[in-house]
C-alpha cells in the first residue's frame, strides 16, 4: 500500500504522540488499517491490522505479567491473574487509545466511520494492540517495554490499585471537593504552544481564585483531565 503525503504527515504525528519513530513506517500504517478500508478498498486480508493485532495481544500479556510479576513479589498466581485482567480488558485498552488520540489515525471504510466506529471501544482496543505488535516487530521487546511503560506504567498502577483503568480526574476531583466546599471550579487555559497540527495546551483548575492544579495535554480535554489529575496528587487524594 503506497503512503501518500497526508498519511505520511499523520503516521508522523502519531509517532510523536507515542515517542517511537518507526524505522518502517508501513508497520504503523498497517497496525492502524481496520479490516473494513482493507475490504473497501480490496487489499489482501493480511493488509489489515488483525495479524499485528494478534501478536500485540502476546506481548502486552507478556509485559503486563513481567511487571506484575516483579512488582508483587509475594502474590500468588491467581491474584497476579486476577489483577492482569484488570489491566488487559477492552475498556483500559481504549483508554490507552484515547489518551494518545489513536481513533483520528485509523484507516475506517464508510460503513464503520458512519457508525461511530472510529470511538468504539472495541476497535480503539484492537487498534492498540496492533499498535504494540508493530513496535515489537519493529523495534523488539525492550522497545515495546519502553513504549508501554513509559507511557502508561502509573495508570496501569492506578488500575491495580483500583480495579479499572478508565480513570475521569475531573469527576473524581468534583466528587471529593464537593464534600470539602460549595466553591465552583474552573478550568482556565494557561497558554498554547505549538503549530495548529501539533499544538499543547496548558491548563490550570482554580478554586477560590487559588491554582490547585496544572496540567499539559494535545487537546483541552486531556489538558483539563491532566490539571485535575495534579490537583488530585497535591491534595493527597491520589494513589502515587
Amino acid at each position: 500500500m503506497k503512503i501518500s503525503f497526508e498519511r505520511q504527515r499523520n503516521l508522523n504525528e502519531i509517532q510523536s504522540c507515542v515517542n517511537y519513530n518507526f524505522k518502517d513506517i508501513k508497520l504503523l500504517n498497517t497496525s492502524l488499517t481496520h479490516s473494513s478500508y482493507a475490504n473497501e478498498n480490496k487489499m489482501r486480508s493480511y493488509e489489515s491490522n488483525e495479524r499485528l493485532e494478534f501478536l500485540g495481544d502476546a506481548i502486552l500479556n507478556l509485559i503486563v505479567s513481567e511487571y506484575l510479576y516483579y512488582h508483587f513479589s509475594k502474590l500468588p498466581e491467581g491474584e497476579l491473574t486476577k489483577k492482569r485482567a484488570t489491566v488487559v480488558c477492552e475498556s483500559s485498552l481504549a483508554f490507552a487509545a484515547r489518551k494518545i488520540n489513536l481513533g483520528n489515525y485509523i484507516l475506517l471504510g464508510k460503513g464503520e466511520e458512519t457508525t461511530g466506529g472510529r470511538n468504539r471501544d472495541s476497535l480503539l482496543a484492537d487498534a492498540f494492540e496492533a499498535l504494540i505488535g508493530a513496535v515489537y516487530i519493529d523495534g523488539g521487546l525492550t522497545s515495546t517495554r519502553t513504549f508501554l511503560l513509559g507511557m502508561f506504567e502509573e495508570e496501569v498502577i492506578y488500575a491495580i490499585s483500583k480495579g479499572n483503568l478508565f480513570i475521569d480526574y475531573k469527576t473524581e476531583l468534583q466528587e471529593i471537593l464537593q464534600k470539602r466546599t460549595k466553591s465552583k471550579i474552573e478550568y482556565k487555559v494557561e497558554k498554547e504552544v505549538g503549530p495548529d497540527h501539533n499544538k499543547k495546551f496548558y491548563m490550570n483548575v482554580i478554586v477560590e481564585n487559588k491554582v490547585i492544579g496544572s496540567g499539559m495535554g494535545r487537546n483541552k480535554k486531556e489538558a483539563e483531565q491532566m490539571a485535575a489529575k495534579k490537583a488530585l496528587y497535591r491534595i493527597g487524594d491520589r494513589i502515587e
